[in-house]
């Protein structure tokens, strides 16, 4: 677990998942998700990302349309082993590093999967 990013090529080629709803989270996720073969989800608590600035929310809509990031709002973690965390949202627990495609899918969220390719 880490609280502040300090060089996003450390996570080239891992799951990542990033916690929070404010600029420094969505700026966290997107320089992970720039890094090639890294997989970026970002949870928050809250339904929207309401105190962060503009130019961060439309990079962030750009890279979650791009599928580079998984945005899971209205959740929180609820456990950290090793190798896996476990989210709830919305009443349902999600574990970490298994895409929740079923889910997605099931509220609306088109879901491609690209395997090997940036």
């Amino acid at each position: 677990m880490v609280y502040r990013l300090i060089d996003p090529e450390q996570y080239r080629q891992q799951h990542v998942l990033v916690v929070g709803g404010g600029d420094s989270a969505l700026e966290a996720a997107l320089a992970c998700a720039d890094e090639p073969g890294t997989s970026v989800a970002l949870s928050y608590r809250s339904e929207a990302f309401a105190r962060v600035k503009e130019k961060n929310r439309q990079r962030l809509e750009i890279a979650q349309k791009a599928g580079r990031v998984q945005v899971l709002l209205k959740s929180n973690v609820i456990q950290i082993d090793s190798g896996k965390v476990v989210l709830e949202q919305d009443g349902k627990r999600i574990a970490g590093g298994v895409l929740p495609t079923p889910f997605l899918k099931e509220i609306g969220i088109l879901v491609e999967t690209k395997f090997g390719t940036v």
